[in-house]
């Protein structure tokens, strides 16, 4: 079975009476550290040129909640679609939960938008303008003095530009980006709204990333704080192999395990744990722990691996099982939920026609004629303009009365036509339906047929 070896320092960075402890980074380098720079440049462009991106002239990527537009992958929805939203986030959370079942929070470490932006963005940042982590422990210990004081105005000056900016980009996938810089251009007066919350967005992301950093991971993460309920023994953690490290002493003691107790893995960490310590919340499996002590090795010329990507069985000797019941479980649930989102996507209609009676009185008798009002609540998903006729079913003795029967409507424009039915009454003899046909024009187009009753007075 596992090990769990016992928690000897106080947790992470909070001392023994509940207060914080600054976390400084060390530089490293090493192979996983060039990998996570390379997947952090191109998400970082992802997410920077997304919004920029169209497919057919319509954005990759749009989330317009004013007008209840959205845009994905050149699909065009409203808010009577959000239902999909259900199966596709149920499915995608049931497979986030079965791939860290396998490969642990290998997501928090290279691709979390938190994790990039601070440790490849913002604690970069802070190494030019305040210098290497043994330079700022010295300014901390001399108190505050002008050169500690410019740096951190300097440094906190650009967070506050860097958070601004970040907060705009956000803010480019809820209003188009054209528009976002149109509203830049015009300034805060005439857009006081998107002005303030471009504002809130840069306050909580410069909060985030400037100060309460590491925190985030800890308190306020939902998916970190399930981790403990998600992971099991075959899980993919980053491990001590404490059979080969300990006991820890120096390199020329013949007694002693492969572990120096240089601290490296520790003055590394962006949690400011001690990994030796076994598995911890605040471990978000960078791997900045194994590129350190794997230098170290390599220094000393031992074989790599004291610190590295395994099982905790694997970190005991035991065989890993890759496939076990509770993968197949959470895979299975996650694959219903995507065929489920993507079923739902096959069958999405272009257009929405419904035949709705009119407020009131069902019918009236007018001078010998029974009448119905009724609307055709219309709806354009598509994202061009299209061009609707509305069709009456005749019938004899029912007179169709439709003041527009031709409406063109833009990408996701809706109207509402009214429809009059009537009816001698002297041919009235009971409730039937009444029958209309929608049709949109182009090649291919499939009309809709909309159903209503005709009611009127009794025998």
């Amino acid at each position: 079975m596992p090990v769990h070896l016992p928690v000897v320092d106080p947790p992470s960075t909070l001392r023994g009476d509940g207060a914080r402890v600054t976390v400084h980074t060390s530089d490293v380098s090493g192979r996983f550290t060039r990998a996570r720079r390379v997947v952090a440049v191109l998400l970082l462009a992802v997410f920077v040129l997304t919004p920029w991106l169209t497919v057919g002239g319509r954005p990759v990527l749009l989330l317009d909640l004013p007008r209840r537009s959205f845009y994905v992958l050149g699909h065009v929805f409203n808010a009577q679609d959000v239902f999909l939203v259900f199966f596709l986030v149920t499915g995608a959370a049931y497979a986030l939960v079965a791939a860290t079942t396998l490969l642990g929070r290998l997501w928090c470490g290279w691709a979390c938008p938190q994790t990039i932006y601070l440790e490849m963005v913002y604690r970069p940042l802070q190494r030019l303008v305040e210098g290497t982590r043994e330079q700022r422990l010295r300014r901390e210990a001399r108190g505050w003095t002008w050169a500690r004081a410019w740096r951190r105005v300097l440094l906190w000056t650009l967070y506050l530009v860097l958070s601004s900016l970040i907060a705009h980009q956000v803010l480019a996938y809820f209003v188009p980006v054209r528009s976002v810089v149109a509203l830049l251009r015009e300034g805060p007066a005439q857009h006081m709204e998107a002005f303030l919350w471009a504002q809130g967005i840069t306050l909580v992301v410069f909060f985030d990333l400037a100060w309460f950093r590491e925190q985030t991971c800890v308190a306020l993460c939902p998916y970190g704080r399930l981790q403990g309920v998600l992971l099991d023994p075959d899980s993919l953690v980053i491990g001590y192999d404490a059979r080969r490290g300990e006991p820890r002493g120096k390199a020329t003691d013949p007694d002693a395990g492969a572990c120096v107790d240089c601290k490296r893995c520790v003055t590394v960490c962006p949690g400011g744990i001690d990994i030796r310590n076994g598995l911890q919340l605040d471990c978000i499996t960078c791997a900045q722990c194994i590129d350190a002590c794997d230098a170290v090795m390599d220094r000393l010329g031992r074989p790599r691996g004291l610190i590295r990507y395994d099982s905790q069985r694997g970190l005991v000797g035991e065989p890993r099982r890759w496939l076990r019941p509770r993968l197949y479980l959470y895979a299975g649930l996650g694959l219903l939920g995507l065929l489920a989102a993507t079923l739902g996507l096959r069958r999405h209609t272009p257009f929405e026609a419904n035949l709705l009676r009119l407020p009131g009185a069902p019918y009236t008798l007018d001078q010998g004629v029974v009448r119905n009002a009724y609307e055709i609540h219309l709806v354009n998903k598509r994202p061009e303009r299209r061009t609707f006729t509305v069709e009456p079913a005749e019938a004899p003795g029912v007179v169709y009365v439709l003041p527009l029967r031709t409406v063109t409507l833009a990408s996701l424009a809706q109207v509402r036509l009214p429809v009059f039915v009537e009816v001698p009454r002297a041919g009235f003899h009971g409730d039937f339906p009444v029958r209309l046909r929608v049709v949109p024009q182009g090649q291919g187009a499939e009309a809709r047929s909309l159903t209503a009753p005709f009611l009127g007075p009794g025998r």
